[in-house]
């Protein structure tokens, strides 16, 4: 049995093909999944499990360099924002557009639905290297 933080198998194993500059999206449940990238649904029902708790679970794991946001969490979902800005206060954010973002799924190693039901609830986290 697995003794690290991430248990869903699915995202175990992508954690573990992740390069450096590899990106991995996490979202709530309404986003749009291109057909070419890797759905992992960990949704169970509104609010379960959050964004928040999934975004802490992953980057136990994961070291990043970089986030990507959609600007619009800035007036949509500033209690967002400000939840993402507190877990990471160094990491530096590019925002782009909703649009942007949803185009970048294309290059995505996988995306994780969440049970988030609230808006932008989307973040792209870009790897680092761990040495």
């Amino acid at each position: 049995m697995k003794k690290t933080k991430v248990i869903n198998s699915d995202l175990s194993r992508v954690i573990a093909t992740m390069g450096h500059f590899d990106k991995l999206a996490i979202g709530d449940a309404g986003t749009p999944v291109p057909k070419g990238t890797e759905k992992i649904d960990l949704a169970v029902t509104n609010g379960i499990p959050s964004f928040m708790d999934v975004l802490n679970n992953v980057l136990e794991e994961l070291g990043i360099q970089r986030i990507f946001l959609a600007s619009e969490i800035k007036t949509e979902n500033p209690e967002m924002l400000a939840q993402i800005k507190k877990r990471l206060p160094d990491t530096p954010i590019e925002f782009i557009t909703h649009e942007e973002l949803k185009e970048s799924l294309n290059d995505c190693k996988a995306f994780v639905r969440t049970g988030e039901m609230t808006p932008f609830a989307n973040i792209l986290l870009e790897s680092n290297v761990v040495f």
